[in-house]
């Protein structure tokens, strides 16, 4: 019963412009039944008698109406974030004094959420992890979702830049260069130890 419906709803659509076809072969005229007529004025003229309104078909009305054209404007940006350079990297660290032992780092505070301008660039780590490497000179790891590697990152990555043109945990996803598409799972602070 549903089908026959669905088959038979469009079909009703048609009988009020095949009512009106019917209608405006029906009207004498100069001989050219099928030729459609210029609308009339439903006002009469002063002394006429008076026209009766006629029946407008919502279907014709619709066709004659003006066309609305709608425009949505969307804005979508990606922010690149590339690997850092080795001697860009150097530069960073050149007004620390010069020391014979490389400095050892480990993992602070957690961050929640980091500057995506902040970004200076990026570098691969072992495992799941990266290094993010901040304009104020500091480290920040970041720890993806157990499934990704870094090393699909080392060509650097994208992200969406949000309303608040930050980098956050649990929120936003970084998509590698060859496709790869990680969730941040959490950031800390690389602290250097002291000894």
């Amino acid at each position: 019963m549903h089908s026959l419906f669905a088959f038979a709803a469009p079909l009703t659509l048609f009988l009020p412009l095949a009512a009106e076809v019917a209608e405006v072969a029906d009207v004498p005229g100069d001989g050219a039944g099928s030729a459609v007529s210029a609308p009339q004025c439903d006002v009469a003229a002063a002394g006429d008698e008076p026209v009766e309104p006629v029946a407008v078909n919502p279907l014709s009305a619709l066709r004659q109406s003006s066309i609305v054209r709608q425009v949505r404007i969307e804005q979508r940006v990606v922010v690149r974030i590339a690997p850092q350079s080795a001697s860009s990297r150097r530069n960073l660290l050149a007004d620390l004094p010069q020391r014979a032992v490389a400095p050892q780092f480990e993992e602070g505070g957690k961050e929640k959420c980091v500057a995506l301008d902040g970004i200076a660039g990026v570098q691969t780590g072992s495992g799941n992890r990266l290094v993010l490497f901040l304009r104020d000179r500091r480290m920040i790891s970041v720890n993806l979702e157990k499934s990704c590697r870094a090393r699909d990152f080392y060509s650097g990555f994208y992200v969406e830049k949000n309303k608040d043109g930050r980098l956050c945990v649990e929120r936003d996803k970084l998509q590698s260069r060859t496709g790869a598409r990680c969730e941040v799972d959490t950031m800390r602070e690389l602290v250097e130890v002291r000894d």
